[in-house]
Formats: C-alpha cells, sequence, structure tokens
C-alpha cells in the first residue's frame, strides 16, 4: 500500500507512563487504521515522573507487537501534527463522562482547525477503563502493585524511580 494511501491516525497524549489501558487503545485503532502514530507529547504544562525520551521509549518497547505503529515526540497543536504525517483522524480514549466532556470540547476546536481530520473516541476495554497515568503515578509512589495496569518493564521503571527518590 502505497503511503499516501494509508489511513493513518494519532492517538496523543504524555504517557506519563503509558499503561495498559493506552495500549488497549492503539489496540483498537489499529483495527480501523492502517497505521497508528503514538504522538508523546513534550508537555510543557506538567511536570512528568519520566522525561519524554524515556516516555518515547516506554511506548516504542509496548507497542513492538502491536502491528503498524510509529512514536514520535510532538511538540504544539495536534492537528499541525496530523497534517505533517498525512493523518486522517485523531483517536481519543475515553474512559468516562469526564473524559467525554473534555474531549467533545477538544474535537470540537480541533474541527475548526483542521475540519479534514476526524476525531474517533473509543472505549478501553471495561477492567481498563478505571486506569489513569495519574492514579497509576500515585499508587506506584505508595507502593502499590500496578502490575495489572502497566507492563511489566514499566512497572519496574516505576519501582526504580520511586526507590531512587526515597
Amino acid at each position: 500500500m502505497a503511503a499516501s494511501s494509508k489511513r493513518i491516525a494519532v492517538y496523543s497524549g504524555t504517557f506519563d507512563p503509558y499503561t495498559l489501558g493506552h495500549a488497549d487503545v492503539v489496540r483498537r485503532a489499529l483495527s480501523l487504521f492502517d497505521q497508528v502514530i503514538v504522538a508523546v507529547a513534550v508537555a510543557h504544562h506538567k511536570k512528568t515522573l519520566f522525561s519524554l525520551d524515556e516516555r518515547v521509549r516506554q511506548v516504542v518497547q509496548a507497542s513492538a507487537e502491536l502491528g503498524d505503529v510509529r512514536v514520535l515526540p510532538f511538540d504544539g497543536l495536534i492537528m499541525d501534527f496530523c497534517a505533517a504525517q498525512q493523518a486522517c483522524a485523531v483517536v481519543r480514549g475515553v474512559r468516562n463522562l469526564t473524559d467525554f466532556d473534555y474531549e467533545m470540547q477538544m474535537a470540537a476546536m480541533n474541527r475548526k482547525l483542521r475540519p479534514q481530520v476526524e476525531t474517533v473516541f473509543l472505549l478501553p476495554d471495561a477492567p481498563l477503563q478505571c486506569i489513569s497515568s495519574t492514579l497509576v503515578r500515585e499508587i506506584s509512589k505508595l507502593g502499590g502493585d500496578v502490575s495489572q495496569m502497566v507492563s511489566p518493564a514499566i512497572a519496574a521503571q516505576l519501582r526504580a524511580v520511586h526507590a531512587s527518590k526515597a
């Protein structure tokens, strides 16, 4: 398939850390699109636990077996990134009504910026819907078991980060 005829979707986020819920959304998106680009945000507005390079590496490692997934860092407007990558859609994971309300507002604004890029909302598998990166970081920081929320490699990285700060 020629690059220009590929249906490319972008899934953006901070991914601090990349959870099993994120991976599930990517897996679902791959059933709808030829390629998914996971766009890891620089996130100037947030104090992240992991650096941009670490977060990109986490997503690359966790996505290795999924199929046609590219992982790229990004900064700026997601619609500009979509244009540069020739993406036809933005994929957003929605876990609950709070997510949906926020994502609807973002989708409407993104449509004003680039009407040719659709926003597609995907629900993660039910057992994964309660997982958020914020909760994973907090549970891990307090010594809790996050093995059902992130890959084994990311769980080990979380333990190491918190052990180094103890």
